[in-house]
C-alpha cells in the first residue's frame, strides 16, 4: 500500500503540473508493477483522476489559476462529444482509433512547440491581443498572479476563438469516449492552441474539468464493484497530495518549461499509442 501511495503521489505530481489525468501513469503502474487486474486498475485510476482534480483545485483556486467560467463552458462541448462517442463506438476499429489519436498527439506537440518558440514575450502571453467578442460577453477574460522577484506580477490574458475551443473540446470528448481515456491530454493542447491561454491556466482549468467527468465514471465502476478500498485508498491519498504539490510547482515554473515537459509527454504517449495501433487491439483502459 505504501508503494502504491508513492506511485500515485508521483502520478498526481505530474498530473497537477500538466493538467492531465494521473490515470495515464497509474494504470500501467498498477498492472505492470503490482500485478493488479486491469478492471480494478482502471477503477483506481478514476479515483486518481478525482484526487488529482481535488488536490490541484485547492492550490489553483487559491492562486486564481483556474478559469471556472471557461471550464463550465468547455464542459458542454466535452460532454456532447462524449455522448457522440458512445453512439459512434463500434463503427471504427480500436487499432485505427489509436493510430488516429497518435497522429493527433503529434500534431498537438508540434503546435505547442511552435507556440513555445513564438512566445518571446514570456508570461504576458496574449494580453496585447484583442479579445474574442464571445469571451467579452461571457466574461471569460481574467488574470492570475505570476510569482516574480520580490512581488507577484499580475498577468492578464484574453481568451481567443471560443468557437474553435468548443469544437476541439467536442473532439476531445469523442476521442475520450471511444478510447476510454482521460481527455486532459487533449484539453490542454486545445486550450493552448485555440484559446491561446497561458499554459498554467490551461493546466489548472483542465484539472478542474477532469474531476467532473471522472466522478461520473467512477460511480459506474463503483456500482460494478471494480473499485476496491484496499487500492483506492492509497491511490486517492497519494494523488491528492501529489496534485497539490504539483500545482505549487506549477506556480513557480516558467510557462516555457511546462510547455516543454508537456511536449515530451505528448510525444511519449503518441509513440506508445502508435505501437499499440500497429500491434493490434490494446487492452481496454491501458492508456
Amino acid at each position: 500500500m505504501l508503494l502504491v501511495c508513492l506511485a500515485s503521489l508521483a502520478a498526481g505530481l505530474l498530473g497537477g503540473i500538466l493538467g492531465m489525468a494521473g490515470g495515464i501513469f497509474i494504470v500501467p503502474a498498477l498492472t505492470l508493477l503490482f500485478g493488479l487486474d486491469i478492471r480494478h486498475a482502471v477503477g483506481a485510476s478514476l479515483v486518481s483522476v478525482i484526487g488529482c482534480s481535488c488536490g490541484s483545485a485547492a492550490s489553483a483556486m487559491e492562486n486564481r489559476l483556474t478559469n471556472v467560467r471557461l471550464a463550465i463552458l468547455l464542459e458542454v462541448g466535452t460532454t456532447l462529444g462524449a455522448l457522440s462517442g458512445v453512439v459512434l463506438s463500434g463503427v471504427f476499429s480500436e487499432a485505427s482509433l489509436y493510430l488516429l489519436f497518435a497522429a493527433i498527439l503529434l500534431v498537438s506537440a508540434w503546435q505547442m512547440d511552435q507556440k513555445r518558440r513564438a512566445d518571446v514575450v514570456g508570461v504576458a502571453g496574449n494580453s496585447v491581443r484583442a479579445s474574442d467578442p464571445w469571451a467579452v460577453k461571457l466574461r471569460l477574460n481574467s488574470s492570475y498572479p505570476e510569482p516574480g522577484s520580490g512581488s507577484d506580477q499580475e498577468v492578464t490574458y484574453s481568451v481567443q476563438r471560443v468557437w474553435l475551443g468548443l469544437l476541439l473540446m467536442y473532439g476531445a470528448g469523442v476521442v475520450s469516449s471511444l478510447l476510454g481515456i482521460g481527455s486532459g491530454v487533449l484539453k490542454v493542447p486545445a486550450m493552448d492552441y485555440a484559446l491561446e491561454l497561458p499554459i498554467k491556466v490551461s493546466s489548472a482549468t483542465s484539472n478542474f474539468m477532469i474531476g467532473v467527468t471522472g466522478a461520473a465514471s467512477a460511480g459506474i465502476y463503483y456500482a460494478r464493484g471494480d473499485i476496491t478500498p484496499e487500492v483506492a485508498a492509497p491511490v486517492a491519498l497519494g494523488s491528492v497530495v501529489g496534485a497539490y504539490l504539483g500545482t505549487k510547482i506549477l506556480m513557480r515554473t516558467s510557462n516555457e518549461r511546462i510547455r516543454g515537459l508537456f511536449i515530451l509527454v505528448l510525444l511519449a504517449l503518441a509513440l506508445k499509442m502508435g505501437f499499440a495501433g500497429f500491434q493490434g487491439t490494446p487492452r481496454s483502459g491501458e492508456f
